[in-house]
């Protein structure tokens, strides 16, 4: 079953022509939800940990009588420094 006529397409590569920091997120959990874990990671490196900060934030919004603030601050660091590396290697390796 093709998912891509489904997938939001990336204004930003709409509008410039190259790819945004969060290209190939999509993909990466279609793959994911498949079982393919290794193809997700090589398909989008953040996305293990997009997924870990959605979470905190979710647990920041839901779960009140704990302070996540400074978890999620942390994870969001990891996470854009993933989306930097894979970025990063993703247009100049391969």
């Amino acid at each position: 079953m093709s998912l891509e006529k489904y997938m939001i397409p990336c204004l930003f590569k709409t509008f410039f022509g190259y790819d945004c920091l969060g290209c190939g997120f999509q993909r990466s959990l279609f793959l994911l939800f498949q079982g393919d874990f290794l193809a997700a990671f090589k398909m989008y490196p953040a996305i293990y940990t997009c997924l870990l900060l959605f979470l905190f934030i979710a647990f920041h919004f839901l779960d009140k009588s704990r302070n996540y603030k400074k978890i999620v601050w942390n994870i969001a660091v990891v996470n854009f420094i993933f989306m930097l590396g894979g970025y990063y290697f993703k247009h100049f390796y391969f």
